[in-house]
């Protein structure tokens, strides 16, 4: 988080940020139980069992555990985080604000596009000339159950024939989203390249003053639990302080 000019510590179960923010883990082995799966879930008000978490799965790669989690991670920051951060600060520097008249109500903050694979520019110019959001609206509204802050992550690429298009509301599948994307006109050339990308919608009315002010708000308690979908586990933030001690974790690399 250092990338954004926030200073995080881990804390327990979670990492925690300026005032009630904090960045809960959870480990979320893939299909065949391999590891470089992750859950992360950016907390607004730690301790605040009816705030709402921006919980975001991602995976890396790598050839050990620890590449493919520090993959995961950095996908996770350069797309999920940088929208959450700019949904608090507001300033347009790590993301986009969009306003749509599809989603009335709502106020957007798009985080920057990763594409990664081969041809990868010609993926990238795509999604400069396209507005993803006014195009997949009418599918995404009956999507947005949260009446404060929803996230949406958009993950889609491969190849001709090979081909995957996936939008996620609030971490589930959203199918006729995921449908509507899927028939867009984004190349599909001969070998595999992905897009990934993640917006927050935040209502209007009291939506953005809350995320304004959650670095402002006094730290949580230390015995403060986060509430979650499932239960957070130690383990994984364990192996990465040993990582740590044995000098294997390069946060550079």
């Amino acid at each position: 988080m250092a990338r954004f000019g926030r200073e995080f510590s881990v804390d327990g179960a979670v990492v925690r940020g300026p005032g009630t923010t904090a960045v809960a883990v959870r480990e979320h082995p893939g299909a065949d139980g391999s590891a470089g799966h992750v859950d992360l879930g950016f907390v607004l008000r730690l301790g605040s069992a009816d705030a709402p978490v921006v919980w975001d799965c991602t995976a890396g790669l790598g050839t050990t555990e620890e590449e493919k989690l520090d993959s995961a991670v950095r996908m996770w920051a350069a797309t999920t985080a940088a929208a959450v951060v700019e949904l608090i600060d507001q300033r347009g520097t790590f993301g986009d604000h969009v306003r749509t008249d599809r989603l009335p109500g709502w106020h957007a903050v798009q985080g920057p596009a990763t594409v990664f694979g081969f041809g990868s520019a010609e993926l990238s110019r795509w999604l400069g000339g396209i507005e993803l959001l006014p195009t997949l609206a009418e599918a995404l509204a009956p999507e947005l159950t949260d009446p404060a802050l929803n996230g949406v992550k958009l993950f889609f690429g491969g190849r001709a024939g090979d081909q995957v298009a996936e939008v996620r509301v609030n971490g589930t599948v959203a199918r006729p989203a995921s449908e509507l994307l899927g028939t867009l006109d984004w190349p599909r050339g001969e070998r595999f390249c992905w897009a990934r990308l993640f917006v927050l919608l935040a209502a209007d009315q009291g939506g953005l003053a809350a995320a304004r002010a959650a670095e402002a708000a006094p730290a949580a308690a230390p015995a403060a639990v986060l509430t979650a979908p499932e239960p957070v586990r130690g383990g994984l933030l364990g192996r990465w302080r040993q990582a740590r001690r044995a000098g294997l974790w390069r946060p550079g690399r």
